[in-house]
């Protein structure tokens, strides 16, 4: 399964998510869990104070974020963000709720009126993670797509 990395160990491992929204006393619970659940369906989310917080040590709790990444062809402007967001082996950043509500993403600064969804990667080789879910493009093309 990690042939070609097999020395170092694969790049997934090591790999954390961590999602958190806050939930304003004016909605539901509901609506902004299945905002999260529309970007990442496995992850198990809990209440904690006022907000909802979930956690992954998977590389495949991302597999739905990298799939609309894809389909929405906004690779470049997700890397990036993504990119831009990094200190060290972390990159923070946040996605618009109401449009996740609908299964898209949006990436934004935090001014939405809800309030956004706080995704936080933590990986040994974060450049590598960005690389798996928003690759280098050339004319609108990953230039090396990579696989765990």
């Amino acid at each position: 399964m990690c042939d070609w990395f097999i020395r170092k160990g694969c790049w997934w491992q090591g790999v954390r998510l961590r999602v958190e929204a806050e939930v304003k006393s004016t909605e539901a619970r509901e609506k902004v869990e299945a905002a999260i659940k529309r970007i990442f369906p496995t992850l198990e989310l809990s209440l904690v104070g006022s907000s909802l917080v979930g956690g992954s040590s998977s590389v495949e709790s991302l597999d739905r974020l990298h799939q609309l990444l894809r389909q929405q062809a906004i690779r470049d402007s997700a890397r990036s963000v993504m990119l831009r967001s990094r200190r060290d082996n972390i990159a923070r950043f946040m996605l618009n709720r109401q449009v996740a509500f609908v299964g898209k993403v949006s990436f934004t600064g935090g001014e939405s009126p809800l309030g956004p969804i706080i995704v936080t990667l933590e990986a040994p080789d974060i450049e590598r993670l960005i690389d798996y879910l928003a690759p280098r493009t050339r004319e609108g093309k990953p230039v090396r797509e990579i696989r765990y």
